[in-house]
């Protein structure tokens, strides 16, 4: 495979990149859950519902709920969100095209399965993968591979998972490891398949003409990148805070495939940080919530969000995106309807 690469990547470039993304993934996610593994073995808990609080419901739209919920949203994710945007620019500045295309351009199972079993070990979520994911496509990943390391991130995240089990119990982390294998392979094939003719089949192209120091280009790609995505992520943010009350209208929604419907569509659009879903479901179930809608949320509320399917509008259609958030609101409905079985 590697004899096939005509263009030499740089060594330093290569290697910085990934002292970059190692160090980074330390202080963000390694060591940090490292130590709240051990705090949701002991407490059985890993805090507070980002939805709701401590309260019995979310709170009544207004600018104070989107506010306080971008707050606490933003003290969440930020680092890893500053960590995504420095990789995905540093993909698109430092990796030539030929070398990602060789890698993940395939069409097919096997850069599927490579995306996803990259994307175990960054463990972010969906937005602050969202980055790292434009930058693979704009080096000539292919829609599989791309969507397959998207969304492997949130769902498949051995930390969540592990959270999940002392939390919720040891049945929703298999649950989750199960539907979620599925969900990814499952979406990822829709999102290859019914692609537009451009995004179906990347071509190995030339990488552009550039001037100055890598340092220099990485840097010109990381503000770009910035100022095209924060800026709307930011508004989406507070537009979701501010409506939590009527995607969530109550949290203790019993079993019906009207409820497990609408959960699974709530949690598809809202955004969360990573393994957010624990607290959250773990207060909806002490309020009663039915195993069909938690299961709906369990799969849809890491998956995607509003927010990161309107940042992958930078490399990916419309259409496919249509096509994500469907099969993601499918795939939570058919695991909604299997958890009313299985617990």
């Amino acid at each position: 495979m590697y004899a096939r690469l005509k263009a030499p990547v740089p060594l330093i470039q290569v290697m910085i990149l990934v002292l970059v993304a190692t160090i980074g993934f330390a202080y963000v996610k390694w060591a940090p859950y490292y130590a709240k593994a051990f705090v949701a073995q002991s407490h059985h808990a890993i805090g507070d519902s980002i939805l709701s609080g401590r309260s019995a419901s979310a709170p009544a739209t207004s600018w104070n709920a989107a506010v306080d919920y971008a707050i606490a949203y933003g003290k969440s994710i930020w680092q890893a969100l500053v960590l995504g945007l420095v990789l995905g620019s540093g993909i698109k500045a430092l990796l030539p095209n030929q070398w990602v295309n060789t890698l993940l351009g395939r069409i097919g199972m096997r850069s599927v399965a490579l995306g996803s079993l990259f994307a175990i070990p960054c463990m972010m979520c969906t937005c602050c993968a969202a980055p790292v994911a434009i930058g693979m496509r704009q080096r000539q990943a292919s829609v599989g591979s791309v969507v397959a390391w998207w969304m492997s991130n949130p769902l498949l995240n051995p930390a969540t998972l592990i959270f999940m089990g002392f939390v919720l119990g040891w049945g929703w982390t298999l649950f989750r490891i199960v539907f979620g294998i599925a969900m990814v392979i499952g979406v990822a094939f829709l999102a290859e398949r019914y692609a537009g003719p451009r995004e179906s089949a990347p071509q190995i192209t030339p990488d552009e003409p550039s001037s100055g120091s890598f340092l220099t280009r990485w840097a010109r790609e990381l503000i770009s990148l910035t100022i095209r995505l924060v800026p709307e992520y930011l508004v989406i943010v507070l537009l979701l805070g501010a409506a939590r009350i009527w995607l969530f209208p109550t949290l203790d929604a019993h079993n019906s495939i009207i409820w497990i419907i609408a959960m699974a569509l709530a949690g598809m659009l809202f955004v969360i940080p990573t393994a957010g879903e624990v607290p959250i479901l773990q207060a909806m179930f002490a309020l009663g919530m039915g195993t069909g809608p938690a299961g709906a949320l369990i799969m849809t509320l890491p998956a995607v969000s509003l927010p990161s399917l309107a940042m992958m509008g930078r490399v990916l259609s419309l259409q496919t995106r249509l096509i994500i958030a469907s099969g993601v609101v499918f795939s939570g409905i058919v695991a909604g309807l299997a958890a009313m079985i299985v617990f």
